[in-house]
């Protein structure tokens, strides 16, 4: 009944935190321990010395696991040795007694103060249980029942608090037992208690978590966890829209394909476009570095072009103005512009040609007409009626 109370009270404990690690193969630990054990008191037959007077060095092992962060198993076994109890005078076994208990533990500093995620650096943890005791004797030997309690002042050591050191007062309470000698069986109530007081050191294997021990599980709040699902339902609405425009282009992807098809169906039209072709008529009026003025000397160059142009009347013609490459791009620009204009100037006024019959571009520096830079210095004509 005990234990069944401090476990409704571990889980009343526990219920708000979640503890990661609680596996079958979690949260086992091995130790022993060493000590003195004494009677509390004499024995029913005045045989022993009483408290004090029949100290008994002892040893034991331990092996337990921690069910949750509060209650927990452990097998218990302890030996007495050899004491000055008149009880057990003249034994011929080194071991006196021997003790196994099955003990329920309950860590009190994770029930009434919570767990705060590791074991602290100091717990107090409860044990008691039962068992069956064996005693030694050299005119009998006795089988019996026992009750166990104890306290153990825990340490735990470590950065991983993979180790616990600790001390135990206990009590082991005899019950009832069956004694036999070389003439009788008979039984008797033990009616012996003893106190032992011992020193431990218990090793606590890896859990799954990673660590020795239980700890809290990483865990989000409502707010949080409504945020995330809020996220998640505007990706959702994303993706339902890229769907749909997925959907719509494909649809479009169709409907091209079916004009294509359509079109690849119709029978082939050929289309003849006539390259319109331009002949350049041979003179060139030559211009003096930096000058856009017609020297005397050009003006034979100007005659032939209009003589042309007055023998084919539909004849149009464009002037094409150019600069050698030296000087300023700009000033360039400018100054092959000026020289085709200047010869449109002497075509239209000189010779009497129509202005509209007459266009000008000034293409501005250039070294492809010749490798001399004197000649590229000129206005081009250009016939495009051909």
């Amino acid at each position: 009944m005990f234990a069944a109370a401090m476990m409704a009270a571990s889980v009343s404990a526990q219920e708000n935190t979640a503890i990661t690690a609680n596996k079958a193969g979690d949260n086992w630990y091995f130790g022993v321990n060493a000590g003195v054990s004494t009677l509390t008191k004499e024995s029913f037959d005045g045989a022993s010395n009483g408290f004090f007077k029949s100290l008994a060095p002892t040893f034991g092992v331990r092996v337990g696991k921690n069910l949750n962060t509060v209650f927990g198993l452990a097998l218990d076994a302890d030996m007495h040795f050899k004491s000055n109890d008149k009880w057990n005078a003249g034994s011929k076994t080194f071991v006196e007694d021997l003790n196994v208990d099955l003990l329920g533990t309950f860590n009190l500093s994770n029930l009434f103060a919570g767990y705060p995620g590791e074991p602290r650096a100091f717990e107090v943890i409860a044990l008691g249980g039962f068992g069956w005791s064996h005693g030694f004797n050299h005119a009998s030997k006795a089988n019996g029942i026992n009750s166990k309690v104890a306290l153990d002042f825990a340490f735990n050591l470590g950065a991983a608090k993979a180790w616990q050191l600790y001390i135990e007062p206990s009590l082991t309470y005899g019950l009832i037992g069956t004694a036999y000698d070389d003439f009788d069986d008979f039984k008797y109530d033990i009616n012996r208690s003893i106190f032992t007081l011992k020193a431990g050191l218990n090793y606590k294997f890896g859990n799954s978590n990673g660590t020795h021990n239980f700890a809290k599980a990483q865990l989000r709040d409502q707010a949080e966890i409504d945020a995330l699902n809020g996220k998640i339902n505007e990706l959702r609405a994303d993706v339902n829209a890229k769907d749909g425009k997925i959907a719509a282009d494909a649809q479009t992807i169709a409907d091209l394909k079916a004009k294509l098809a359509a079109c690849e169906s119709r029978p082939m039209q050929t289309t003849i476009i006539e390259e319109k072709k331009e002949t350049i008529l041979q003179p060139m009026v030559i211009f003096r570095q930096g000058k856009s003025v017609i020297e005397p000397a050009q003006y034979a160059s100007v005659e032939m072009v209009a003589k042309y142009m007055r023998n084919h009347k539909d004849a149009k013609v464009i002037v094409r103005g150019f600069a050698s490459p030296e000087g300023n791009a700009e000033l360039n620009q400018k100054l092959s512009e000026a020289r085709a204009e200047a010869v449109k100037t002497a075509l239209i006024k000189k010779y009497k040609i129509a202005a509209d019959r007459i266009t000008t571009e000034g293409l501005g520096a250039t070294d492809k007409i010749s490798e001399e830079n004197d000649f590229n210095r000129v206005a081009m004509f250009i016939d495009t009626t051909k």
